[in-house]
C-alpha cells in the first residue's frame, strides 16, 4: 500500500462509539471487532475500482475491537479491510481479499457472486421527510398486508411505469406499485428484504475456488433476497443508477437511499403502513460476507468441527446470543425505524432467534415507535408461535392455512376442499376466533398476535394450490399459453372466493400475498431456456428475476369477479371491526350436522361495530344447505357472488348457502340516528 502523511491518533478513550464508521469535522474513526485477527488495516480509496489506498494500521483493545482515529475526513471515498489472522484455525475464515464494514450504511458491489463490497463513507444524506411520521394503527388487527416483492408489482410492461428504476416504479406506476394497492384498498404493504443482499449466485455448475459446486441453481441469482450481505445498508439493484449486467458496478452513489425514502414517505402519505421482511438468522452464504470474515466463531453458530450449523437450511445460522450478533440485530432495527422511517417488521425464520434478543427488539423499537408491528415466522430450528406471544410478538399463523387450505394439494387438503382433516368443530371455531391458546389447538394469547394468511412467496400461489388440488395432473403439466391456466374454472373460482371469505372474517390481522386477488399463477417462463421445468407450476420462485414472478396486470380482467371479490371483502373488513376487534365472546357458533357448515353471529357492541352479523361458510363440494336466521330483517352483504359493504338484498328467517360458498348478513344494532 502506498505511504501517507495523515495523522493517526491513539485510540484510547474510543471504547464508547459505536462499531463501523464515526466521522466528526475533523476526525474519521473505524472500529471493527475481530477478536482473533492478527493484524487488521483499514484501507482507503479514492475510487471504489482502486485496488491500492491509503492503509492504516488498526489497534486492538481487550474485547478483540479493532480502532483507528485518523485527523482528516474522506467524503465520497470509500474503505474496506484487510485482516490477517491464524492460518490452521476452523473457527477463523480468511481471505486475501478486502472485506467491507459489516455496519455499512452504504455498500458499493460488482455484479459477481463474491459481490468485491467496499463501504462508501458518506455525509448525512440531506432529506426531507416534511411532517412524515410512522403509519401504524393502535390495533394491529385494522391492517390489511399484501406482502410482495417490490419488484414484482412494477417489472411487467403492464405495470405501465414512466420512470426509471424500481423504488421510483413502485411510486409512480400507472397500474402497479402504489397505484395498485390503492386500487385493492389494502392499507400495509410488506416488502421482501430491502437490506443490500446477495443477488448473484456462483455460475451454474461450475466449481469456485472455495470448493462449492453450485448444482441447485442454473439461474445462479437470488432474487427474492433472503441472503442478507449488509444490514444497515439499502439494496442498490433496485436504484435508478443500477445495473444488472455481469461485472458492472452497484451502489456508486447514493441514489438507492434517497429513492427509497422518497417510495416511504409516498406509501405514508397514502396511509399505507411499510412492512420490511428481515433475515437475521443468517447471512448470505457465497459472497465475501464480513461477519464470516471478522469473526466466523462469534457471529455464527458452529459445530466442534468449525463448520456451520445449518438450522436455518440456508448455508449457516446466526447466534443471535453472542454479544455483537445481538447488538447488530437490534441497532439494524433501530436504525431502519429511525433513517427510514419503517413502520415493522416481519423476521425471516425468528424460530432461530433467542428469546432475550426477542425481548430487547421489542423493548428498543417500541421506544422510537410504541405500536411498531413485529411479526415472526415462528420456526427454523424451533417452532414456537406460542413463545412468541408470550414475548408480545405476532407470528405468521400457518395452522390457520394449513387448515383452511391444507399443506399439499395433492395429499393434505384443506376445509375449502371438504375436509376437516383432523381437526374438530371447536379446533376450526378457534381458528375463526383468532386461534387463541384458550381454545382447542390454539397458539396465542390473544388475537392480534396471529397473522392469518393462506398465501405467500413461499409454496404455491393460492391460486395454482387450487388448480393442483382439484386436478393433480396440473402439477407436472407443461403449459404453452399462461392464460389457459390462469382463467378459473367455476369450481376454481367458487372455492377461491370462499378461501376469501374465511380469511377476512377471521380474527387476527389479514395478510395476502400478491397477485392473491386474481389467482394469479406461477408458470416458470425462463426466458434463457435453462430451466428444465419450463412450464410448468412453480411452488419455489426465489430465483427468478422475470415474468414468473413478475405480476401481469393485464389478467385481472381474466378473473375479474374474483378480483372484484377481494376489493369488496377488503372494504367491509375494514367497515366492519367486528370481524377484527370482536372478544371470543362474542362470536356464538350454531351447531349443524355437517362439520364442514361452519355458522356463526358476532356482537358487534365491544368492538364499536353498528352491525351485528351473521356468517355461513359452506365447504360442502356438493351439498347446499339452509340456515335459519335469527329474529328480524337481515340485509346480505356478501354471497357467493358479490361482496362488500352495500345491501345485496334484505331477508328474514331462512336462507340457502350453495355448496362452495358463504354468506355474511348483518342487522342494525343501533339506531343510525
Amino acid at each position: 500500500m502506498p505511504n501517507n502523511s495523515h495523522q493517526q491518533c491513539s485510540i484510547s478513550g474510543m471504547e464508547d462509539y459505536p462499531l463501523g464508521c464515526t466521522v466528526s469535522d475533523k476526525t474519521t474513526l473505524f472500529r471493527l471487532f475481530s477478536p482473533k485477527a492478527h493484524l487488521v488495516e483499514v484501507v482507503i480509496f479514492e475510487q471504489y475500482q482502486d485496488e491500492e489506498g491509503l492503509s492504516f494500521v488498526m489497534e486492538k483493545n481487550h474485547e478483540g475491537v479493532w480502532s483507528c482515529l485518523i485527523q482528516d475526513v474522506f467524503p465520497d471515498h470509500w474503505y474496506a479491510y484487510k485482516i490477517q489472522g491464524p492460518v490452521h484455525d476452523h473457527f477463523f475464515l480468511s481471505t486475501d481479499e478486502f472485506i467491507a464494514d459489516p455496519r455499512s450504511r452504504h455498500v458499493t458491489t460488482r455484479n459477481h457472486y463474491l459481490q468485491y463490497p467496499k463501504t462508501k463513507i458518506c455525509k448525512p444524506t440531506d432529506f426531507d421527510w416534511e411532517d412524515d411520521t410512522f403509519v401504524v394503527p393502535d390495533d394491529p388487527r385494522d391492517l390489511i398486508i399484501y406482502e410482495t416483492h417490490i419488484k414484482d408489482l412494477v417489472a411487467h410492461s403492464s405495470a405501465k411505469t414512466k420512470v426509471k428504476g424500481i423504488y421510483n416504479d413502485f411510486r409512480e406506476a400507472e397500474v402497479g406499485g402504489i397505484s395498485h394497492l390503492k386500487r385493492l384498498g389494502v392499507n400495509a404493504v410488506e416488502f421482501l428484504p430491502l437490506q443490500k443482499f446477495a443477488y448473484f449466485e456462483p455460475p451454474f455448475n461450475e466449481t469456485i475456488p472455495n470448493g462449492i459446486k453450485n448444482v441447485w441453481n442454473p439461474y445462479s441469482i437470488n432474487y427474492w433476497g433472503y441472503m442478507t450481505s449488509f444490514h444497515f445498508a439499502p439494496e442498490t439493484v433496485y436504484a435508478s443508477d443500477a445495473t444488472l449486467e455481469l461485472n458492472k458496478v452497484n451502489g456508486s452513489t447514493v441514489t438507492a437511499e434517497k429513492e427509497l425514502k422518497k417510495l416511504i414517505k409516498a406509501l405514508h402519505k397514502e396511509n399505507i403502513t411499510v412492512l420490511m421482511d428481515v433475515v437475521y438468522n443468517h447471512a448470505s452464504h457465497y459472497d465475501l460476507n464480513p461477519l464470516k470474515y471478522t469473526a466466523k466463531d462469534h457471529y455464527f453458530s458452529l459445530d466442534d468441527s468449525g463448520n456451520f450449523t445449518n438450522d436455518s437450511w440456508t448455508g449457516n445460522d446466526i447466534n443471535t446470543s453472542a454479544r455483537y450478533s445481538r447488538e447488530l440485530i437490534v441497532e439494524s432495527v433501530k436504525y431502519w425505524m429511525k433513517e427510514y422511517h419503517i413502520d415493522g417488521f416481519r423476521f425471516d425464520l425468528a424460530g432461530i432467534i433467542d428469546w432475550e434478543t426477542v425481548d430487547l427488539i421489542r423493548e428498543e423499537a417500541q421506544k422510537i415507535n410504541p405500536n411498531v408491528l413485529l411479526i415472526a415466522e415462528p420456526w427454523g430450528k424451533e417452532y414456537k408461535p406460542d413463545g412468541f406471544s408470550d414475548h408480545g410478538w405476532s407470528s405468521w399463523n400457518d395452522r390457520f392455512r394449513n387448515t383452511i387450505k391444507g399443506y399439499n394439494p395433492k395429499e393434505d387438503k384443506g376445509l375449502i376442499f371438504g375436509s376437516t382433516g383432523h381437526n374438530t368443530r371447536f379446533a376450526l371455531e378457534n381458528l375463526i376466533r383468532g386461534t387463541l391458546r384458550s381454545g382447542e389447538n390454539g397458539l396465542f394469547n390473544h388475537s392480534d398476535h396471529s397473522v392469518n394468511y393462506l398465501e405467500s412467496h413461499d409454496g404455491y400461489t393460492l391460486g395454482d394450490y387450487i388448480r393442483i388440488a382439484l386436478d393433480p395432473e396440473k402439477a407436472d403439466k407443461v403449459f404453452e399459453d399462461v392464460s389457459h391456466i390462469v382463467d378459473l374454472n367455476a369450481q376454481e373460482e367458487s372455492i377461491a372466493k370462499i378461501a376469501a371469505l374465511v380469511l377476512f372474517v377471521s380474527q387476527g390481522i389479514t395478510m395476502m400475498h400478491a397477485g392473491q386477488e386474481w389467482a394469479r399463477s406461477k408458470i416458470i417462463r425462463d426466458p434463457k431456456n435453462i430451466d428444465p421445468q419450463k412450464g410448468k407450476i412453480d411452488r419455489d420462485t426465489y430465483n427468478k428475476d422475470d415474468r414468473t414472478n413478475w405480476l401481469n396486470f393485464n389478467e385481472i380482467q381474466i378473473n375479474q369477479s374474483l378480483f372484484n371479490y377481494y376489493k369488496g371483502l377488503i372494504k367491509l373488513r375494514l367497515n366492519a371491526p367486528a370481524f377484527r376487534r370482536s372478544n371470543p365472546e362474542d362470536i356464538h357458533f350454531k351447531v349443524y350436522n355437517d362439520p364442514l357448515h361452519i355458522t356463526f353471529s358476532i356482537d358487534g357492541k365491544s368492538s364499536g361495530d353498528m352491525y351485528n352479523y351473521f356468517v355461513s361458510l359452506n365447504a360442502s363440494l356438493e351439498q347446499d344447505y339452509e340456515i335459519i336466521l335469527p329474529e328480524g330483517y337481515w340485509e346480505i352483504v356478501t354471497d357467493d357472488q358479490h361482496s362488500g359493504i352495500k345491501t345485496l338484498k334484505s331477508v328474514k328467517t331462512k336462507y340457502k348457502v350453495p355448496a362452495s360458498s358463504g354468506i355474511i348478513l348483518r342487522k342494525l344494532r343501533v339506531s343510525k340516528a
